[in-house]
């Protein structure tokens, strides 16, 4: 099923779709409360134009609390797995929030074909320039960001480091949510596409080391 129309059809930076806003109202109660966040950096996220978001991934609460944490400036829009729209009613809820599927474990031109739309068309983007949650292992940095970052050389880049989320689960224990906002070094004028998503990743890892989700004894 083709996504891209649907995807690209919320890139408007000035309007947060009532979907979206919807998913933000039922999560920041568990991200403010529960999570205790602290947010650092957020003025560094544009309230327009195109803007590029790596993170770093250890937890599925992940792109919710990074989205949390910026949702009065602007709506991300994210490339997720797949597989998650094989759900209907989660599908509706994907789309109305503005996602992008992504077919793992191959090049998926359409879903690099919208997320380039989404940029070109003012949007703010997510994205984990490993690919998928670390689950504890050091990942390999994927090229996606980069290639992204080359394709719409005018987006910004700020990078998302996010801390606690791997404790979300841990009931009782109440975790402690940190996301920080930072722009990256400056790129060499040589990089490539995949040097920038190395760069991009180790920088994010500098802030928010690997992190193993579940529970602890």
């Amino acid at each position: 099923m083709d996504r891209k129309s649907s995807a690209a059809g919320t890139t408007d930076a000035a309007r947060i779709s009532p979907v979206y806003r919807a998913v933000m109202a039922a999560a920041v109660p568990i991200v403010r409360w529960w999570g205790r966040v602290d947010v650092v950096g957020a003025e560094n996220v544009p309230t327009h134009g195109a803007t590029i978001v790596p993170a770093n991934h250890d937890s599925a609460w992940d792109p919710v609390v990074i989205a949390c944490a910026v949702r009065k400036r602007r709506q991300i829009q994210a490339l997720a797995k797949s597989s998650l729209w094989k759900n209907p009613v989660l599908a509706w809820v994907l789309d109305g929030m503005g996602q992008i599927p992504v077919r793992r474990g191959q090049a998926d031109m359409d879903a690099l074909d919208a997320a380039v739309e989404c940029l070109k068309s003012g949007g703010c983007l997510g994205i984990f320039p490993e690919g998928t949650r670390s689950q504890g292992k050091q990942l390999r940095a994927r090229s996606g960001a980069g290639r992204l970052a080359q394709a719409v050389p005018e987006a910004r880049i700020v990078c998302a480091a996010v801390t606690g989320t791997v404790d979300i689960a841990r009931f009782p224990r109440r975790p402690r949510l940190t996301v920080t906002f930072f722009e990256p070094t400056p790129a060499p004028a040589d990089e490539s596409a995949q040097q920038l998503s190395v760069r991009l990743t180790a920088e994010l890892r500098a802030v928010a080391p690997i992190a193993t989700a579940g529970r602890r004894p």
